[in-house]
């Protein structure tokens, strides 16, 4: 049986059409920060910490922290990423090598390693198979 991982966050918001906007983490507290397309540096009205902005065409990827559940925000094809508040070293799979579906009682949106059997919710503990409802599993 795999080892059920944490729950996906919530999906982010959709960006505008315009293409306008992105998006990052806050450096100081975790937030998610949205900010124009061209910024350099993003200044956070909870926090007032100063975040740099990655380089337009750096590809980001998301992660929920294993030791403490905090949104991660690290380059895309990292291997691990360590947690800045608890300092675990998070495994990064590939978009490839994850799915989510929704847990069968409570619907909490998870994250499982793509080809895994089943998966257990660390919400309220329910195990939900995969590939039972394909309409369910959604590949990452």
């Amino acid at each position: 049986m795999p080892v059920p991982l944490a729950p996906y966050p919530t999906p982010l918001p959709p960006a505008p059409p315009s293409g306008g906007q992105s998006q990052l983490v806050c450096s100081g507290c975790r937030n998610l920060l949205l900010y124009p397309v061209g910024a350099t540096t993003v200044c956070c009205a909870v926090c007032s910490a100063v975040t740099t902005v990655p380089p337009i065409g750096t590809e980001m990827a998301q992660l929920i922290c294993g030791g403490c559940h905090t949104l991660l925000m690290y380059i895309r094809g990292a291997s691990s990423v360590q947690c800045s508040c608890c300092h675990t070293v998070n495994l990064a799979l590939e978009a490839n090598q994850v799915a989510h579906v929704n847990c069968g009682n409570c619907h909490m949106l998870l994250m499982y390693q793509y080809g895994a059997r089943s998966v257990k919710c660390a919400v309220c503990n329910f195990v939900t198979s995969i590939g039972a409802s394909p309409s369910t599993e959604q590949k990452a």
